[in-house]
């Protein structure tokens, strides 16, 4: 079940494996194999888990996670903003600073919240780069 999909879901729990292997499985019915297919089931997936360190993990409430996918499709598409890679910009800064400090972000309460997203960003890339090497 988790040979066929990225390395960061596949340490991630049974339901977020789920939701990206079945969002891709109707993707590609719809746009055939590739990175529009793959695309779209990260999207349903950063919608339902936010990326902790080197796995996903199921968000507080589901939604949204950064001002790239409020847009929706077609407009997501059409006027691309970056994104949040995986962290839910939209929780809250007290969600915010426990998951910077879970990632090993050092004083989290010192930051903005803009900086604290970049920060965990940061953690997050580190900790799936040392997963990977393992």
């Amino acid at each position: 079940m988790r040979d066929d999909v990225p390395s960061t879901i596949a340490r991630s729990d049974d339901k977020a494996v789920r939701t990206y292997k079945k969002t891709l499985e109707s993707a590609e019915e719809t746009y055939g194999d590739g990175e529009r297919a793959h695309r779209t089931a990260y999207a349903s997936l950063k919608h339902t888990h936010e990326k902790v360190g080197d796995h996903w993990e199921p968000k507080e409430r589901p939604g949204p996670s950064d001002p790239q996918a409020e847009q929706g499709t077609p407009a997501s598409r059409d006027r691309t903003r970056p994104t949040a890679q995986g962290v839910d910009a939209n929780a809250s800064r007290d969600h915010l600073e426990d998951v910077a400090r879970r990632v090993g972000v050092e004083d989290p309460q010192r930051l903005g919240k803009g900086d604290l997203v970049r920060a965990i960003e940061k953690a997050n890339a580190r900790a799936t780069a040392r997963a990977r090497r393992r």
